[in-house]
């Protein structure tokens, strides 16, 4: 039956008032990119991150987070943050140094006398410095999460510098750690981090570098008879967003994403050092020998590795390394 004028009146009357309590918003998504499974503690603290972000934008941003490298390698996926195809996620400094040289300044050897130092570090001047440098590349940098302190595995003992000569070792892609492992006369290989435990397994590889959790969780210790816990350099991840993308963005959507990252930073680092003391009994349940290196050996370590820092301090910038070295000498030592 035909509606008469009054009933059709009523009718677009009421949609009318439908349409306009419904959301007048079509939710954003942040697909966020990162290297690690889903049982790590920056899959867990990006998770947390997430449900943060969607509950406190009422739902206008919902993030997908995309783990193990699923939407592209780092540097891949760096490329597309920069275009605003992935909207954010951690990517290791050593990976950034690619874009920016300076980033390169984390991954010195025996930079960090210890976490908390690290922390201190980062989260002051200094690592603010380092984040807002991001900006002339495409990126917002936000704050620095971790894979925490990295070690080495080998398929030989390593008790010295002079145990790395002639060896062949999986780095990441950066001329800094290339570099490091040249000045203990090895022959370091780029190699793409998912490629590693073949890589290792079929003797491309004699030995790697990375923290305990990639160790564990890739099973490098599954090909490597021993792994040595040397702390000799820290792994830092930045948490960067597309800046394309971000700045496009209501300020009050801006302020809830980085508040909820820096937030999480805390929880990710605190997850991290709760989880080591287990990876090194899952390490030592295997038929890997694990050894610590003495203070004289990490101090053998750190004099072999040293000239490191003179070959970099011009791309990472002379007074950038200065301040961040009198930064450190400041921070706590434990």
């Amino acid at each position: 039956m035909a509606l008469g004028r009054i009933g059709s009146a009523a009718f677009l009357s009421t949609c009318a008032a439908l349409a306009l309590s419904l959301p007048s918003f079509a939710a954003t998504t942040l697909k966020f990119h990162h290297d690690l499974p889903e049982d790590s503690a920056q899959h867990v603290a990006a998770v947390k991150f997430a449900q943060a972000v969607e509950s406190r934008t009422g739902g206008e941003i919902v993030v997908k987070i995309f783990p193990n490298n699923s939407l592209g390698d780092d540097v891949e996926a760096t490329q597309q943050m920069q275009l605003g195809a992935i909207q954010g996620g951690i990517v290791p400094t050593a990976k950034l140094s690619n874009f920016d040289p300076s980033m390169q300044l984390v991954d010195l050897p025996f930079l960090f006398p210890s976490a908390k130092a690290a922390y201190t570090f980062l989260d002051g001047p200094v690592g603010e410095r380092l984040l807002a440098q991001l900006d002339k590349i495409g990126l917002k940098g936000v704050t620095f999460w971790e894979s925490g302190f990295k070690q080495f595995t080998c398929n030989s003992p390593v008790n010295g510098p002079g145990d790395f000569k002639g060896k062949k070792v999986r780095v990441m892609e950066s001329p800094l750690i290339m570099a490091q492992f040249k000045a203990l006369n090895a022959n370091p290989l780029p190699i793409a981090f998912s490629e590693t435990y073949s890589a290792l397994q079929q003797g491309v590889a004699d030995c790697q570098e990375n923290p305990l959790v990639s160790i564990v969780k890739m099973k490098f210790y599954e090909v490597q008879s021993d792994v040595v816990i040397s702390n000799h350099a820290y792994l830092g991840y930045a948490f960067v967003f597309s800046k394309r993308w971000f700045d496009k963005l209501k300020p009050e959507q801006r302020d809830i994403l980085v508040k909820a990252a820096r937030e999480m930073t805390a929880f990710e680092r605190e997850e991290t050092a709760r989880r080591e003391a287990s990876y090194v009994a899952d390490i030592r349940k295997s038929k890997a020998r694990v050894t610590t290196l003495t203070p004289e050996q990490a101090k053998a370590f750190r004099d072999a590795t040293r000239p490191v820092y003179a070959e970099f301090e011009k791309p990472i910038g002379k007074d950038l390394m200065q301040s961040a070295l009198k930064a450190i000498d400041a921070a706590p030592a434990r």
